[in-house]
């Protein structure tokens, strides 16, 4: 391993919670060691994405109820290919080399936990993309 991708283990959060053991498959394995931390570690870039997101589709998102602003971060980056890769790029650019090799192995399924993982964090940031609202008005 290159110095570059030590650097870019260095500063990935340390995720507790992350269990590893044999019988865990290698989707999953991937997901706690390499998702959840990158993932973690670009939440803020993530919520400022898709607050530009939600702008730039004349600020809809924050005139709806908190259950349709639930299915509206699913539908955006379910649906918006552009904005899903946009966000795919955030993730998988902070991957190291062996990371990135591990994943195109596999890269569809890892996709789609990986853009899981996503929509859950901005749900449960629900708060960071309602502020957003109070500078509109």
């Amino acid at each position: 391993m290159d110095s570059q991708s030590d650097r870019r283990l260095d500063i990935r959060p340390n995720i507790p919670k992350s269990h590893f053991n044999s019988q865990m498959g290698f989707d999953e394995h991937f997901q706690n060691k390499t998702l959840r931390p990158v993932i973690k570690l670009q939440n803020f870039l993530l919520v400022e994405a898709f607050k530009n997101y939600a702008n730039k589709h004349k600020g809809v998102f924050y005139e709806l109820s908190l259950e349709k602003k639930f299915h509206y971060i699913e539908r955006a980056i379910q649906k918006d290919i552009k904005f899903r890769n946009s966000l795919k790029g955030m993730i998988i650019g902070q991957f190291t080399v062996e990371e990135y090799q591990n994943y195109i192995t596999n890269s569809s399924a890892l996709n789609k936990r990986m853009m899981n993982m996503v929509v859950e964090r901005l749900k449960d940031q629900i708060q960071l993309l309602e502020e957003e609202a109070l500078f509109q008005n």
